[in-house]
């Protein structure tokens, strides 16, 4: 069988995100490239083919992968098209697989717009609820964290700026967390003049930490744990070394609305104090020199189980790439709070997670590390950790939480928690994006049907598994 670079290939579109995605114009990538602009064009165009030579051109200029970019790294967008296609409003269209596949893979600008779209509908959808839920307050059309959830996936959960600017905060300090925690201290009060002053839980009803502008006073709650204390002293160096950077990003981002880009600037600030706390380079190479081992990542960089988790998904420098996490953080309900897409990501996109994932027993099972290999209705596989969270910081709070980590078993190699598990030989658990547009058959945990099919209940008999739908 030929090589596929023997093959012509036509891959404008990839090529013409790229570049969008670098951020530069067609002339700069053709003087890069060592090109000219209007064969560039050509390429965009799809009227020329891609060579190997030019694959090996952007390879080397660009440092991608490029079995990435040949693949095109479509899979998210086929189901998040997937699951706007298969809504009440579109179904009895009836758009066949094939095509969805033809336009994620060669009009992403395309696909991303409808997902934009259909976000902007879902969010229309749920304003009566809301009004009602206010008390009639009107001017709520869209929420800022469905913004702010599309802005983080488009930036791949990555901001080179920001990383680059904690690393220069970070310097050579110390490795030992309460050491460098010393070190936090004793520069927001010799460069700021800002105290740290531990208060009762008392005397902090309402937050778990609090600048006192007036008084240059960082307020922390005692019942706030370590991981979070030198996060929050990492925060409020960040908010102030970096205000300016901070201030350039937003403008960038061009949020809709001021709550959009309050929610927006505490993000990007939280960013930049996990990249304080767990700096890069050196958090990069501890992952990778650990195989990923979570507890000991946690103990290093005195961080909680969750604040490692999503800094693993933030792992995407040029040159320096980690494995491809994505994760979620889903309450006992089901309710997700978080959610950040790797390279692959196999559940809904706007849903919940399948009930079959073993992430939904981490509540029985306090303490441990569930590993399991599942498979999604195209074959695709995927090792995935899950773990629940301790008590939150208010006594009262009644939530549990539970964190879930996952990438496809092709990097299971790197990554401790695989050994033993036979990823390669045991069978995985089928699982599917959500119930609603899940077409997977005989799936004994179904809690609702498929929106794309009709149910197709016996007569005079009991289907074997729930809501029962025919394939035509």
């Amino acid at each position: 069988m030929a090589d596929q670079t023997d093959r012509k290939l036509y891959l404008g579109p990839r090529l013409r995100l790229l570049r969008r995605e670098l951020g530069i114009n067609q002339t700069q990538m053709a003087e890069e490239l060592g090109v000219s602009p209007s064969y560039l064009n050509h390429l965009e165009r799809n009227q020329r083919p891609l060579t190997a030579q030019m694959l090996l051109r952007l390879a080397n200029t660009y440092d991608i992968d490029i079995r990435d970019f040949m693949s095109g790294g479509g899979h998210t967008a086929v189901q998040s098209l997937g699951e706007v296609f298969a809504d009440d409003l579109l179904r009895d269209i009836g758009i066949p697989r094939q095509e969805i596949l033809e336009v994620a893979e060669n009009y992403p600008g395309v696909a991303e717009a409808v997902s934009r779209l259909y976000r902007a509908l879902s969010d229309l959808r749920r304003v009566p609820d809301m009004l009602e839920s206010i008390g009639g307050r009107p001017g709520v059309t869209s929420s800022p964290l469905e913004w702010l959830r599309s802005f983080i996936q488009q930036h791949g959960n990555h901001f080179p700026d920001l990383d680059a600017a904690a690393e220069e905060i970070a310097g050579t300090g110390a490795s030992d967390a309460a050491r460098f925690e010393i070190d936090l201290r004793q520069r927001l009060a010799d460069r700021h003049g800002i105290a740290i002053q531990v208060l009762p839980e008392a005397k902090l009803l309402r937050s778990v930490w609090h600048h006192d502008f007036h008084r240059r006073r960082l307020l922390i709650s005692e019942r706030l744990p370590a991981p979070g204390r030198l996060f929050a002293i990492a925060r409020q160096i960040c908010a102030i070394e970096l205000s300016r950077l901070l201030q350039q990003l937003a403008d960038r981002a061009a949020p809709p609305d001021d709550e959009t880009r309050r929610v927006l600037g505490v993000a990007l600030t939280n960013y930049a104090a996990a990249a304080l706390t767990m700096p890069y380079g050196r958090f990069h190479q501890a992952a990778e020199d650990s195989r990923y081992d979570l507890a000991l990542l946690q103990a290093r960089f005195g961080a909680s189980f969750e604040q490692v988790a999503h800094r693993l998904t933030t792992l995407n420098r040029s040159g320096a790439r980690g494995v491809p996490f994505f994760m979620l953080k889903v309450d006992i309900a089901g309710t997700i709070s978080k959610r950040f897409a790797g390279e692959a990501f196999p559940f809904a996109q706007f849903g919940g997670a399948c009930p079959r994932w073993d992430i939904h027993a981490c509540f029985r099972r306090r303490g441990e590390t569930i590993v399991q290999v599942v498979e999604t209705p195209d074959e695709r596989r995927y090792l995935t950790l899950s773990r629940s969270l301790p008590g939150g910081e208010r006594p009262d709070a009644r939530s549990q939480w539970a964190i879930g980590l996952g990438c496809e078993l092709k990097h299971a190699a790197r990554i401790g928690y695989a050994d033993g598990q036979s990823v390669d030989r045991i069978a995985p658990v089928a699982v599917g994006p959500a119930c609603h547009i899940c077409e997977r058959e005989g799936c004994p945990d179904r809690a609702l049907p498929p929106v794309t099919r009709s149910l197709a209940f016996p007569q005079h008999a009991r289907a074997a598994t729930p809501y029962p739908f025919s394939r035509g």
